[in-house]
């Protein structure tokens, strides 16, 4: 799977090394598990998050005084948010005089506070921070979290499509751009065969820190103690032909159902981002480089067209076409979606998701965008690979995308 242009100038450029760059010297994320039936499903996302930030600074012996900022993307926040995520980083370790904020850009959200961070160290206002992301879906998913909206701004169509359920927009770009039912099946059944191999394989040992929790029992309603270390949405022996038989979740007709679409999921991931020079100063490992990332608007009723949209925005900022990137992690919302950005763009199937992707290790969604760069830099280190993008589309319509480079 070797890149027919590696030797190009603009990405050879990428390759370069200069002390301003920002870089990555770690990555990690909890399993993800599945709501209300899962791992974590007695597990609140604070405690999630808290490990997930202890471990990606302790794992490479950072003092977290140095830590100045703390950006964590989060789109089902109780009480507001940004208190939770503080105490799960002062409960992490990080003394109270480094700063934290939430942000909210849906299924962006984690990819979102990585580029935040990433900004201010590249404009001088920090040296050190983490861009992380949690979700719990058993905890925050559900009807609770519908806005009540006015009606003079349901009177614009665009607005209205916002509220549209993101199953309903599933089958609007199937339906628009004719995904059939059986690609997206092949697709999901080919998310789970490749996950459950690398399960299998231990891949995604490196890249998952073991969470001890507590986990009630459903059929004894014990409390007992468990270790979290392993994605439990994960199946053996799916088949398109074993999904064809499940019936579709959201309209009679349609073509989306439980085995194509992201699985409700709980989880945290953290990226720890500095300047190379402050890197090489403190004798810190550097493991990637953030580049740069775009974010991009699409109609609200296909939102899920985002990452057809936002690579192309992405690589014209650094100059580099579409074959030249090694592998690409484009989030799995929903297969329609998926199948449809990569069938748009020309990307080769086989450069897509690796190790699988959110139809079968799940979708916690302020957490993905984070994990997507764990799993994207775990799969660089195991592949020789040096360029990758991470994708995703986002509610209400939008798409973001960010290249990274690998430098295991």
């Amino acid at each position: 799977m070797a890149t027919q242009s590696s030797s190009s100038p603009a990405y050879q450029r990428l390759l370069e090394q200069r002390d301003d760059d920002v870089v990555i010297v770690s990555a990690i994320r909890s399993a993800m598990t599945k709501g209300k039936k899962g791992g974590f499903k007695d597990t609140r996302p604070d405690f999630i998050l808290s490990n997930v930030l202890h471990a990606v600074y302790s794992r490479v012996n950072l003092d977290p005084k140095l830590i100045e900022d703390v950006a964590v993307g989060n789109v089902l926040p109780p009480g507001g948010g940004a208190s939770a995520a503080r105490m799960a980083s002062l409960h992490a370790g990080i003394p109270n005089t480094t700063a934290v904020n939430t942000v909210n850009r849906q299924c962006s959200s984690g990819l979102t506070a990585i580029t935040q961070i990433a900004n201010e160290i590249r404009a001088g206002q920090i040296n050190i921070g983490i861009g992380a992301g949690v979700e719990s879906m058993t905890h925050g998913f559900g009807s609770r979290a519908a806005p009540e909206i006015s009606d003079e701004i349901l009177e614009n169509q665009d607005a209205e499509d916002c509220l549209l359920p993101m199953g309903i927009t599933s089958e609007n770009v199937a339906k628009d751009f004719g995904i059939s039912r059986q690609i997206q099946d092949e697709f999901a059944a080919n998310s789970f065969q490749k996950a459950a191999a690398a399960n299998k394989a231990g891949k995604f040992k490196d890249e998952i820190v073991p969470i001890r929790t507590k986990f009630i029992d459903p059929k004894t309603e014990k409390e007992v103690e468990i270790v979290v270390d392993a994605d439990d949405g994960i199946r053996d022996g799916v088949t398109a032909q074993s999904l064809s038989k499940l019936k579709p979740a959201f309209t009679k007709d349609g073509c989306t159902h439980a085995g194509n679409a992201s699985q409700v999921s709980d989880g945290a991931a953290a990226v720890l981002l500095t300047r190379r020079s402050v890197a090489k100063k403190l004798g810190l490992p550097i493991v990637g480089k953030f580049v740069t990332s775009a974010v991009v608007g699409v109609p609200p009723r296909i939102m899920g067209v985002g990452p057809a949209f936002a690579i192309p925005k992405v690589l014209d900022l650094v100059g580099l076409n579409k074959d030249e990137v090694d592998f690409y992690e484009i989030n799995e919302a929903f297969a329609s979606q998926a199948v449809f950005s990569v069938q748009h763009l020309k990307i080769p199937f086989e450069k897509v998701n690796i190790n699988g992707g959110a139809i079968a290790m799940g979708h916690p969604l302020g957490c993905t965008g984070a994990r997507q760069v764990a799993t994207g830099l775990n799969i660089a280190k195991q592949t020789g690979k040096r360029v990758f993008i991470t994708s995703m589309c986002i509610g209400s319509g939008m798409g973001m995308a960010g290249v990274f480079v690998s430098e295991h």
